[in-house]
């Protein structure tokens, strides 16, 4: 006989719920999505959906059928009746007691909230400050995995900083990206990022920052920026789901700029929402 303890609780293992035994809950073992809505339209949905799936298929989870999470996240956005949404949702490799082998006939686990997105017109408007921490995730960064705790750990850190991010470095010095936000730096006219490697998330709001400095006349160099480069750029940025592009007005300490977000950041901002206006649904 197995048995189990929940709380104070002993239980017989036998009579737990699967979700106890998720294999998400014991490895991190499944993957995730973001995003987001604007005035009842969900933004770049089926854009979201292909890197979903890239991320099952990086870890061999089978036995998700894309169409049929396409009409969970429209059913329940439908149900949620919230107009700037956030939508999160995760697949797991399924439930099965405690193995780092996983048995082949497992069936995946589906989970979805819809929530009230926070309101960060004051971040957008003055900026943020952020702050430098050790890159400590693993090597497969392209992959939206559950396992996240390297990036809680950094958000921690630069809240307890009094930052709104931060911004991950290699063991070679060079930035890789936000905890939870892609990264950018405005040097003259060139919009400078870190290029798209296995270290490196494929951001969807990446790309539509990206899109935005062409749109405005700016060079794009994906090139990763020492600590030193970017401390010294003209402007910071982040681009992220849930936050679109937001100023960063202090890194590490230092002001950039004149301590206000910059001329092409709000031209970036104002460039990006124009692609949500009209987006489908």
């Amino acid at each position: 006989m197995q048995i189990a303890m929940i709380q104070d609780k002993i239980v017989p293992a036998s009579e737990l719920e699967p979700v106890y035994f998720d294999r998400g809950t014991f490895f991190g073992d499944g993957v995730y999505e973001v995003m987001r809505s604007y005035n009842g339209r969900i933004f770049a949905l089926e854009e979201h959906l292909q890197r979903f799936a890239g991320s099952l298929s990086g870890v061999k989870i089978t036995g998700v059928d894309i169409d049929l999470v396409r009409s969970r996240i429209l059913r329940a956005f439908d149900a949620a009746r919230i107009g700037d949404a956030k939508i999160y949702f995760h697949v797991t490799r399924g439930s099965q007691p405690r193995d780092r082998v996983w048995n082949a006939d497992l069936q995946p686990n589906f989970f979805l909230t819809v929530s009230e997105l926070a309101d960060n017109t004051e971040n957008k408007t003055k900026g943020i400050a952020v702050s430098t921490h050790p890159d400590w995730r693993w090597k497969r960064c392209d992959i939206k995995s559950l396992n996240l705790l390297a990036n809680v750990l950094a958000a921690t850190d630069a809240a307890g900083k009094g930052c709104g991010e931060a911004i991950l470095v290699d063991e070679h010095g060079l930035i890789t990206e936000g905890a939870g936000s892609a990264f950018f730096a405005v040097l003259g006219q060139t919009l400078q990022t870190a290029p798209l490697t296995a270290n490196i998330l494929p951001s969807i709001t990446r790309e539509y920052a990206i899109k935005a400095g062409s749109n405005i006349g700016l060079e794009i160099v994906e090139k990763s920026l020492t600590v030193e480069q970017a401390a010294g750029s003209d402007e910071l940025l982040i681009a992220s789901t849930t936050q679109d592009i937001v100023g960063v007005v202090r890194f590490d300490g230092k002001t950039i700029g004149d301590g206000k977000p910059g001329k092409y950041t709000r031209l970036l901002t104002q460039e990006f929402l124009s692609f949500t206006v009209s987006t489908p649904r």
